[in-house]
């Protein structure tokens, strides 16, 4: 009897001690915008397994409405968007990122405006610095960038004017700072755009080119050079691949124009900014970028271009010194990111319109039949697992808590790790 309580105290001080390393992991490791820290789409979390045992989901629960976004996750609250089958009305839902359960929902309303069959009404994800929560819809006649505080109070709304497009929104804001910075390429007239984030006060605007199908759904990110100040990373069609100053919006450098339209965002890889582009689910052309020039850098800063395997939709991803592209039509090759020549080509089989992230050595991504498809990270091809979520998927995955959460069509799903 007395082994017996020993043996339970012991057992319950190792409870005591994971939830405390829970904690700790909750408040040091967020997924705060599109694609998780910086967009890099990588987190240190480990111990995930594939496939993983039934006992490690933690929860499903249900979404309403539709919507494409990913979720965004600080501490122990998650933060998704969704929109309602006709698309007037668009909503913010914040769930408990432990337990599953739902805290608020916050709507505005909207007109429906075209979109793409593969898109929906909510496709921009949201990000998140610690006390509020800034997400994005637009409409032909709004394009809306809104700020709630974790209580689900609106501090302010602003809206951008009009988006002109025949496959909708899709761009993420992004943090830096005290701005919240949006871009906003579209067909009609475009701009970058910088907000106070605790008041919506405009600090900075900067116009950009923009043409007939230009749309660009490329979510930028911050590039921190070891010498010289931060740079916006921006691309799209008709202003190409550019750095901008995040504080002031002052073009750095910039390639100019690029064939086609950008949909997957930038990514940084072994020094090298690389950006897709491409037409009709398919990637045609990627680019890779040094980001040390200054002015038009067209002709002196692009290192090499690809042309053949590219993801249109799926952002490549950068980790474990590889470069992964994850193709549209379920072809995935391994990439020297110095030279862009193949270490590995396997068709894995699916379409695909979300992102790969990685975590503890492996590469997770969702194939829009709803199957979650993992790789090992690594410079030979290995397939890990495929695991059913039972529903179709076009999102991306996000990592925090300790926790792989997956959004498909109507439901979110939370995976734990190994304790």
């Amino acid at each position: 009897m007395r082994r017996s309580r020993k043996f339970r105290r012991l057992v319950g001080l190792a409870y005591l001690g994971g939830c405390l390393s829970l904690a700790a992991v909750t408040r040091a490791d967020n997924w705060p915008r599109f694609r998780g820290q910086n967009g890099s789409g990588v987190s240190d979390e480990q111990g995930f397994s594939a496939p993983w045992n039934p006992d490690r989901v933690r929860w499903t629960v249900t979404v309403p409405g539709t919507g494409h976004s990913s979720p965004v996750i600080w501490g122990d609250k998650l933060f998704l968007t969704t929109a309602s089958e006709t698309g007037t009305t668009r909503s913010v839902l914040c769930f408990d990122a432990l337990t599953g359960k739902p805290l608020w929902t916050r709507s505005v309303q909207l007109n429906a405006n075209p979109k793409h069959p593969k898109s929906s009404w909510a496709s921009a994800t949201p990000a998140v610095d610690g006390e509020r929560v800034f997400v994005a819809f637009a409409d032909v006649q709004h394009d809306l960038l809104l700020a709630y505080d974790f209580d689900g109070n609106q501090h302010w709304q602003e809206d951008l004017g009009h988006f002109e497009s025949q496959h909708g929104q899709g761009a993420s804001p992004i943090l830096f700072g005290d701005l919240v910075i949006m871009v906003n390429d579209q067909d009609g007239p475009s701009s970058i755009v910088a907000y106070d984030k605790r008041t919506g006060h405009r600090v900075w605007k900067v116009p950009r080119n923009n043409g007939q199908q230009s749309t660009s759904y490329a979510t930028p990110f911050i590039y921190r050079p070891k010498q010289g100040p931060p740079q916006l990373i921006c691309s799209s069609a008709y202003s190409g691949v550019s750095g901008l100053d995040p504080k002031i919006g002052k073009t750095i450098w910039t390639t100019g124009l690029l064939p086609q339209r950008t949909v997957g965002s930038p990514v940084l890889s072994a020094g090298l900014i690389l950006q897709c582009c491409g037409v009709a689910g398919q990637g045609s052309l990627m680019i890779a970028v040094d980001p040390n020039g200054q002015g038009d850098v067209s002709k002196t800063a692009i290192r090499y271009k690809r042309t053949r395997l590219l993801p249109y939709v799926p952002t490549p991803l950068a980790y474990q010194n590889y470069l992964f592209l994850w193709c549209d039509r379920g072809t995935v090759c391994c990439v020297d990111p110095t030279t862009g020549k193949d270490l590995w080509v396997k068709r894995i089989g699916g379409n695909f319109s979300g992102s790969p992230i990685g975590a503890g050595g492996m590469l997770f991504n969702i194939d829009e039949q709803g199957d979650v498809v993992v790789l090992a990270a690594a410079p030979e091809f290995k397939l890990l697992g495929k695991i059913p979520l039972g529903e179709p998927s076009n999102s991306t995955p996000a990592v925090a808590n300790g926790r792989l959460y997956l959004r498909t069509f109507h439901h979110l799903t939370c995976v734990a790790a190994r304790p």
